[in-house]
């Protein structure tokens, strides 16, 4: 019999509707049930994609034993953290706090007044390595409940309090200058592994925002170093096991420093991310691996993540059913020898093998091997075996589409379609793809009509074409800006920039605070134990650097001063931070360097998609802003090309910064000159 979450839209939420646990939403009716009966909240945190997740779900939350003590014992209540990352995040730093560690499933048990007092992550089923069952921390915890409940009111009293004392102080940073993202470069450098790419060691994540950062740094100052860690970084994920070598995209993270092995679910917010960084690498070298990484990324979201109403799922399954009918991770991607010769026939197998590194002992579990690059710099062509690695790639892939899919969370979730917007955009322009272009243009039309629908806000997700239940938060209304104003560089329809405004308008009256703090929730938003509050980036940008990367490219397009005023408040913590852990705010960095350099502004008046547009969108200026249009209502549209006209009847670009304009061009290699850096 399906409990109460099957009236739900999460994909993650459906999955546990026929769990015998008598789950409940967050919702004020769960916690006055618990008041009603006087019990505390199980509170269960976790997303579709999540490995782990999935494991405890299996272990404990359809065992009909575990359920029924859950069931009389506490208010279930389950959330997935991409739909409520407000609960998830006020929640999970309460965890951090306690145990120095968190992560998915995420285990807390509430008071009825929403108040946390024991936490953890994943428990398994029987006690493990020092770890105590989920069964022996129920028993604990309903223990402490009805015997020394005033115990439990005082820690969770004082975890509140703690909480609520983390204040942010981001004046103190003072602008981010010269000083400190030079500072914030040597740091990076000292946590650069040399010889495997990227910062730190396992488990290790693509650096994205800070390769953003690293490409602008480059761009203004000409600093070697820092574009050979962003080119370094790349290859080696380009030719390691967290790329899908066959169906291109990339995987969550890798478990170990080489990038051998992956986490295999693939989320939109990752390939987003990284489909822009190859195409803005391509752009600072012509590289052929960042090229062909950015295109295949980018046809891998339209390919596998693309839905129905032409959003972006939010992300495809680490687990599928391997040939034994079990359903484990990566087996949709993984390959034995005996797998090759199978597809392949002895000796195409042999060269398959050698070159993406299949052994017969294998690189994961069980003898099977992630494919990866292993021979020469990963570039086949250099190697004389192209014709030959296409062929073996192709019958491998074809061979591969047969196996048991991973499942799809097929959620739009706003923020990360605005990540896809922007990246879809720009490699569909920097590539002469328009395909890209019009699936970017899809994606924002589907925000536009149902997330913004006919209200004034923005949702967070939407499924089917339904918008569902919560709020946009700050990352929503950062990311989908920063879509919207990509789209309007390159499409030159001044529409979305007319969009971006009014989400950034939004943006100014409800999730600013003094001293130019952000907030991850409007202030009109329904009220946690703490009013959610990060700047620093994880798997994406911080909502506090979004914003402030939205708020300083859209002044640059309008000259509003109070956008402007905003996002330089809101760069005080880079000022702050950089210096200190430049790994956790990459993307708060990229617009520091965006500032430093103006941003520049560049109308290009003239056809769209013509010569000087693409230069124009070539120009490697960190965070430059293009405008282009052509006849008398183009200045309407965009305020940049106001009293722009074509110098002698030829397309004319115009370059501005710093309040300063040179002389309008109509030369091409002149263009790209101004907008190299």
């Amino acid at each position: 019999m399906a409990n109460r979450l099957s009236q739900t839209t999460s994909p993650y939420l459906l999955q546990h509707a026929d769990n015998p646990v008598d789950w409940w939403p967050w919702s004020p009716e769960a916690f006055e049930e618990a008041r009603r009966r006087d019990v505390p909240v199980l509170l269960s945190v976790g997303y579709a994609a999540c490995h782990w997740c999935h494991v405890m779900a299996h272990e404990s939350f359809e065992d009909p034993a575990v359920a029924d003590y859950l069931n009389a014992h506490f208010v279930p209540v389950k959330v997935d953290r991409e739909e409520r990352p407000d609960v998830d995040a006020v929640y999970m730093e309460a965890v951090q706090a306690a145990t120095g560690q968190g992560g998915w499933p995420m285990t807390v048990f509430l008071t009825a007044d929403a108040e946390p007092f024991y936490f953890g992550t994943y428990f398994p089923p029987e006690p493990r390595h020092g770890s105590p069952s989920f069964q022996q921390v129920l028993a604990g915890v309903v223990a402490a409940w009805t015997d020394r409940r005033e115990e439990v009111a005082e820690v969770a009293g004082r975890i509140v309090r703690d909480l609520a004392g983390r204040s942010l102080t981001v004046a103190e940073g003072g602008l981010p200058g010269e000083s400190e993202l030079a500072q914030a470069l040597l740091r990076l450098t000292r946590d650069y592994d040399e010889k495997h790419g990227g910062f730190g060691g396992a488990p290790k994540f693509p650096p994205s925002m800070v390769i953003e950062f690293l490409l602008r740094h480059h761009a203004r100052t000409g600093a070697e170093g820092a574009l050979q860690m962003a080119a370094d970084s790349c290859a080696a994920m380009a030719r390691g096991g967290i790329y899908d070598q066959l169906g291109g995209g990339f995987a969550r993270y890798s478990v170990d420093r080489e990038w051998v092995v992956p986490h295999f679910e693939k989320m939109l917010y990752d390939n987003a991310l990284l489909c822009r960084v190859y195409a803005h690498l391509w752009r600072a070298t012509g590289s052929d691996l960042a090229r062909r990484v950015a295109l295949e990324t980018a046809d891998f979201m339209v390919r596998e993540l693309r839905t129905a109403e032409g959003g972006f799922a939010s992300a495809l399954d680490a687990d599928s059913e391997d040939p034994q009918g079990r359903h484990v991770e990566g087996a949709y991607y993984v390959w034995t020898p005996a797998q090759l010769r199978e597809v392949l026939g002895e000796e195409d197998a042999a060269f398959a093998a050698g070159y993406f590194g299949v052994t017969d002992e294998g690189t994961f579990e069980e003898g099977s091997s992630v494919l990866r690059l292993v021979r020469g710099d990963g570039e086949v062509e250099e190697q004389g075996d192209a014709a030959r690695a296409a062929g073996v790639r192709a019958r491998l892939l074809a061979a591969r589409e047969l196996r048991a899919r991973p499942e799809r969370d097929d959620k739009i979730v706003a923020a990360w379609n605005g990540l896809a917007i922007a990246a879809l955009a720009e490699t569909g322009a920097y590539f002469d793809r328009p395909d890209l272009v019009e699936r970017a243009t899809e994606a924002a039309d589907l925000l536009v009509r149902v997330h913004m629908g006919d209200v004034a806000r923005l949702c967070r997700t939407s499924k089917d074409g339904r918008a569902g239940e919560n709020s946009g938060v700050l990352e929503d209304y950062g990311d989908v800006a920063e879509g919207f104003l990509a789209l309007a560089s390159v499409t030159g329809e001044g529409a979305w920039l007319d969009f971006a405004g009014f989400l950034l308008d939004i943006v100014l009256e409800h999730f600013t605070g003094d001293d130019g703090q952000m907030f991850d929730t409007a202030d009109d938003a329904e009220q946690l134990i703490r009013r959610p509050q990060d700047p620093t980036d994880s798997a994406t940008p911080a909502g506090w650097t979004a914003a402030a990367g939205a708020l300083l490219s859209y002044a640059a397009h309008t000259g509003s001063e109070a956008h402007r005023t905003a996002a330089e408040g809101a760069l005080g913590i880079v000022g702050a931070l950089g210096p200190k852990a430049p790994r956790f705010i990459g993307w708060g960095l990229a617009v520091a360097e965006a500032l430093l350099d103006g941003p520049r502004e560049v109308a290009v008046a003239g056809p769209v998609a013509g010569e000087l547009h693409r230069t124009a969108l070539l120009g490697r200026a960190p965070g430059a802003v293009v405008a282009a249009g052509e006849g008398p209502d183009a200045g309407t549209e965009f305020p940049l090309l106001v009293d722009r006209p074509l110098v002698g009847g030829e397309p004319t670009a115009y370059v501005c910064r710093h309040f300063v304009c040179d002389a309008p061009t109509a030369d091409v290699e002149e263009l790209a000159a101004k907008l190299g850096g």
